[in-house]
């Protein structure tokens, strides 16, 4: 198809009700239907991307296979399309302003004078254009961060209403609204969406259809309302009530028949809808009745009074993919490493109470030696462990610590003057670290992995040479691996071209498996990451 279509996908009322996994959950109706479908993510930050921004506050970095640092919604479009989403697909207001000013700095303007109106604008119709060049999808979903009526949104608003001006019958607005249920009052109420729909008309957009999130689904009264005051057709009026997953928002969407929706008003056509795997999938995640138990150890979790699982959104949803696919459901408990620096009694009490320990990624002292304690405890009481990144790094030096005899063994990250350093900066890395070069200059992105016959990792992957994704400084010190090896420490799978350790392993251990990559960032919802699958099934095994 040489004609893509184009629907964007606006917040209305309030941010944080699921503009990322409705663009995730048509896409995949879509593909479902036969058509190729792609999806962008435009945030307003002037960030450049999201590698320097706090995960507490903004949730996890996502990164895709080519090295972009990306907001957590590009890993929603993977794992609901099951399909790789590159750089190119991901742009902010800070990469936007780049790419203009280093335009202007070289005369790609030829004199002219450089406005934000149109050259902004112009700059994301330009990035929109080489999506659907590299991705040849007949549709591409584009997710407008923020709400309708802020200033910072405004004008990737505008470039989505000069991109329908040239190309009327390519174009499709999707506003996806909150309606709120007043406790006091105990009923829908409709004026909020009313206000959105009037904020997008003051930038020159109408939407074609509305989604309508609540506590509960849209009735024929609220729907006739809006209808009236939105200038929109009841039928493009789509219930989207709370549901209990995520994964049930493409079968809940599809119900309202958006997909042939979509089609109808481009002029395509229709064909049999077909989500039964899809529903398949769903199905398992609701009613397999066997939990198991993990505990995930980690800093970012706590602020204020509340538990911000957005910051390891990855590894949770990784965990659902492979629980589902054994047919169990994950229980997870969030361990605060903070604590177990303090106060060892507390954390053998609960991790006494899980059946597989997992430490991800992070950075910084802050917690490390809590998280330690506990990678020290999987590994006596043989209890599965699976180490993500520093999760890796922190599991040699604690192997470092108490079997190789490397007293005060560290990371250099957390301490320079170690006399063991079993984990130091890449020599890539350290002129960066220097002169400040910090954003965008990680090892990132996608590297191969040759794996060690007879060990875990060959066992869980069907291939002997693997690729996946990095975000990290700091390496394995090839300097010690010889005497950590001769202890018994297992390098289970290496860069063949860095000769980079990639994967450690304990042998007299039903699972303890380290990894310098992030497997989460491949896990799909119909295609659960290998690894995941090998610690679930030895969670599974502790249980018994």
């Amino acid at each position: 198809m040489t004609n893509p279509r184009f629907i964007f996908v606006i917040g209305g009322v309030m941010s944080g009700i699921g503009k990322g996994i409705a663009t995730s959950s048509i896409a995949r109706i879509l593909k479902s239907k036969g058509y190729r479908a792609t999806c962008v993510k435009i945030d307003p930050y002037l960030n450049v991307d999201a590698g320097t921004m706090n995960p507490i506050e903004h949730g996890e970095v996502f990164v895709t296979d080519d090295g972009m640092e990306t907001d957590q919604d590009i890993g929603n479009y993977e794992r609901f399309l099951g399909e790789n989403i590159l750089a190119s697909n991901y742009m902010t207001s800070g990469s936007v302003y780049m790419s203009v000013l280093s335009r202007e700095r070289s005369l790609g303007y030829g004199g002219k004078c450089v406005q934000v109106v149109p050259h902004i604008p112009e700059e994301v119709i330009r990035r929109l254009s080489i999506v659907s060049k590299k991705t040849k999808a007949d549709f591409i979903l584009v997710e407008i961060g923020g709400t309708a009526g802020e200033y910072e949104n405004i004008l990737f608003l505008e470039a989505a209403r000069m991109m329908h001006l040239r190309h009327p019958n390519n174009i499709l607005f999707i506003l996806l609204s909150y309606l709120p249920i007043p406790a006091k009052i105990g009923e829908m109420k409709t004026k909020p969406t009313q206000h959105a729909v009037r904020a997008l008309n003051s930038v020159g957009i109408q939407p074609d259809f509305i989604i309508a999130r609540a506590e509960a689904s849209l009735d024929e009264p609220r729907k006739e309302k809006l209808s009236m005051f939105c200038n929109v057709s009841p039928k493009d009026i789509i219930s989207a009530p709370d549901v209990e997953s995520i994964y049930q928002v493409p079968l809940n969407l599809e119900k309202e028949r958006i997909g042939d929706k979509i089609l109808k008003k481009f002029g395509m056509k229709t064909t049999v809808r077909d989500l039964k795997d899809w529903s398949r999938m769903s199905h398992r995640a609701f009613f397999s009745k066997k939990k198991v138990k993990i505990g995930i150890v980690g800093k970012y979790f706590q602020t204020g009074n509340f538990t911000l699982a957005d910051s390891y959104i990855s590894v949770i949803e990784a965990l659902k993919h492979a629980s589902w696919f054994l047919n169990c459901q994950p229980e997870i408990l969030w361990l605060d490493a903070e604590t177990y620096e303090k106060d060892s009694k507390k954390m053998k009490i609960e991790l006494s109470d899980v059946a597989g320990i997992l430490v991800p990624g992070g950075f910084g002292a802050r917690g490390i030696e809590g998280k330690i304690k506990a990678i020290e405890f999987a590994r006596k009481t043989k209890k599965p462990y699976f180490g993500l990144c520093y999760g890796m790094q922190l599991a040699v030096v604690e192997f470092a610590r108490h079997i190789a005899g490397m007293a005060g063994a560290n990371t250099t990250e957390v301490n320079p003057k170690t006399k063991y350093p079993v984990i130091d900066v890449m020599a890539a890395q350290k002129e960066k670290i220097f002169v400040g070069k910090m954003g965008g200059s990680m090892r990132l992105g996608a590297f191969d992995c040759r794996l060690k016959e007879n060990t875990i990792a060959r066992r869980a992957y069907a291939e002997r040479t693997i690729s996946e994704r990095h975000r990290h400084r700091y390496e394995f010190n090839s300097a010690l691996q010889t005497v950590l090896e001769s202890k018994g420490l297992v390098v289970s799978g290496v860069n063949p071209e860095s000769n980079l350790v990639e994967i450690i392993e304990l042998r007299d251990h039903p699972f303890f498996i380290g990894t310098q990559f992030h497997p989460e960032f491949k896990s799909r919802a119909l295609e659960p990451h290998p690894l995941f699958i090998e610690f679930i099934k030895a969670c599974l095994n502790y249980q018994k």
